[in-house]
């Protein structure tokens, strides 16, 4: 399979692209490589890739090639903003990279995108209204809860292109996001995600799932 990954250079991205690759042919792209994704010579890195701009994202669509069939949209921010220490910059910035991004990188995709394709959304069970019981943390949630509603439309829209979309909490991962804490290693969500995006199909595309395979409520 040909596999484009967004993200690639650190974290749940550069898990997934270690995942991937032992079978794969896989497309890291990223911003800036990492020394450790740079170490991956069977893997195709393309950098500079901004997901705000879409000239950048179009100049990596030109390196990859013409059948993709796995799409994941897992480029991301966190930045904490609660509703006394608001900063709207920082909020319409998560906005912009974690709900508008995965949009911009998918339509770029989009004529490569071939019947039985898959593309996953990394999303997070904060973007679930009916699991919010701390509040806080606006954009990130906001943005979150945009990308959930923005799967379930092109669960939708792509239906007749049988192709699926999955949407994917990979759980509290120890990446630098977290701060390293979490209950799980990056390595068992990039394993535990591939297992959800295997078993994903039309008949479960557009559903909320946690990447233990758990069912997760919107």
């Amino acid at each position: 399979m040909n596999i484009v990954i967004t993200g690639a250079n650190r974290g749940i991205g550069l898990a997934l692209v270690k995942h991937y690759r032992l079978n794969h042919n896989v497309f890291a792209l990223c911003r800036a490589a990492s020394s450790e994704l740079k170490s991956l010579t069977d893997v195709t890195i393309i950098e500079n890739v901004d997901v705000c701009n879409v000239n950048t994202i179009n100049k990596a669509v030109k390196s990859c090639p013409n059948d993709i069939d796995l799409l994941i949209n897992n480029a991301g921010i966190l930045q904490r903003v609660s509703f006394d220490q608001w900063d709207e910059k920082r909020v319409m910035d998560q906005f912009n990279i974690n709900a508008i991004g995965p949009i911009r990188v998918t339509r770029a995709f989009n004529e490569k995108l071939v019947k039985n394709s898959k593309i996953a959304l990394i999303t997070s069970r904060m973007g679930s209204i009916a699991d919010n019981d701390s509040g806080s943390h606006y954009g990130y949630r906001m943005s979150k809860a945009a990308l959930n509603m923005a799967g379930k439309s092109m669960a939708i829209d792509f239906r007749d292109r049988d192709i699926s979309i999955a949407i994917i909490h990979p759980g509290w991962v120890q990446t630098d996001m977290t701060g390293h804490t979490g209950h799980v290693t990056v390595e068992t969500a990039a394993q535990q995600i591939s297992e959800r995006i295997r078993d994903l199909d039309v008949s479960t595309s557009g559903t909320f799932w946690h990447a233990n395979g758990d069912l997760l409520p919107w």
